[in-house]
């Protein structure tokens, strides 16, 4: 039952570690920049190895169900992200081809580059999913194994 538990709770920490590094191997190989929605969705996956450290220096079925909701927390922030992509909602002002958040002078002065990435452009796609669709749906598959973790856990201790 523990071998399944830590089995469970190391692959979607291990998850989560490999969609933080495909986010920079987009970024810093193919040259995808990150616009703010794509930063935000990366937090979570940063905060899933401490909570597994926790898991295993502190055993408490609290870790898992923390996992579980950053887990649900990303599915979320990525579908946001998905659903501003395909014209479904607004997306946040800073970040949208309907209002840059530029000023007249901004648009008039041309020594400086503008260089804001829009959340609303889908800029790579498989299976018509963005990464942020493949995002929301991978952390919540990511999220059934914690709530899996949790469950097996709360198992063995009753």
């Amino acid at each position: 039952m523990t071998r399944v538990l830590n089995q469970c709770a190391l692959l979607a920490t291990m998850g989560s570690i490999g969609l933080l590094l495909g986010a920079f191997v987009f970024q810093e190989i193919f040259g995808f920049e990150p616009c703010t929605l794509c930063i935000w969705q990366r937090w979570p996956h940063a905060v899933i190895p401490c909570i597994y450290f926790f898991s295993i220096v502190l055993p408490h079925q609290i870790w898992f169900l923390t996992g579980s909701l950053v887990m649900v927390i990303s599915s979320l922030l990525a579908g946001y992200h998905a659903g501003v992509e395909q014209d479904w909602w607004e997306g946040l002002a800073s970040c949208s081809t309907s209002d840059m958040g530029l000023s007249a002078e901004m648009i008039i002065d041309f020594s400086e580059e503008i260089s804001t990435v829009m959340c609303d452009e889908i800029v790579w796609s498989f299976l018509n999913l963005s990464m942020a669709g493949w995002n929301a749906v991978l952390s919540l598959f990511l999220a059934s194994l914690w709530i899996l973790a949790f469950r097996k856990y709360r198992d063995t201790k009753q």
